[in-house]
């Protein structure tokens, strides 16, 4: 069962249950995650969900990091929406499984002892293998860290 079938039943759910602001924001999330099937023209995969759920997770933060401090409504709406989001978001990786992938990486590329030079053809190979599955920026301070000079 997709993502969009397991978000719709947590919709009807929240409606039966008449909490409007949890099915407002299921209400979202199915519609972005329709979109992009739509705009794929065919069912997405379960990396491409997670993707799209993480995206909501990230535009709905920066709602929050902007909205001015004397607009709590809007705030707690974010705040709300976000917490239904991280329900049917995937766990992210920690630092230690970042830092495995990391070394499996440099392994595959042959590189003992990475340095600053190395990092462009270290990325290329990493990120798809942790895209969607752990934070971009986490993964650079992650690989900066076991660098050397």
């Amino acid at each position: 069962m997709g993502k969009i079938d397991v978000v719709r039943a947590a919709m009807v759910e929240a409606m039966k249950a008449k909490d409007k602001p949890r099915k407002d924001a299921l209400s979202m999330l199915l519609s972005a995650l329709k979109n992009a099937q739509i705009d794929k023209r065919e069912d997405l995969t379960e990396e491409e969900e997670n993707a799209i759920v993480k995206k909501e997770i990230r535009q709905t933060q920066e709602t929050y990091d902007t909205a001015p401090a004397d607009r709590e409504d809007i705030r707690s709406e974010a705040a709300g929406r976000i917490a239904v989001y991280k329900e049917f978001a995937p766990e992210d990786m920690s630092v230690e499984q970042i830092r495995e992938v990391i070394t499996g990486v440099l392994k595959e590329l042959g590189i003992e002892k990475p340095v600053n030079a190395d990092k462009g053809k270290i990325m290329k190979v990493l990120m798809p293998k942790v895209k969607g599955k752990a934070d971009g920026k986490l993964v650079n301070e992650t690989l900066a860290g076991m660098m050397g000079k």
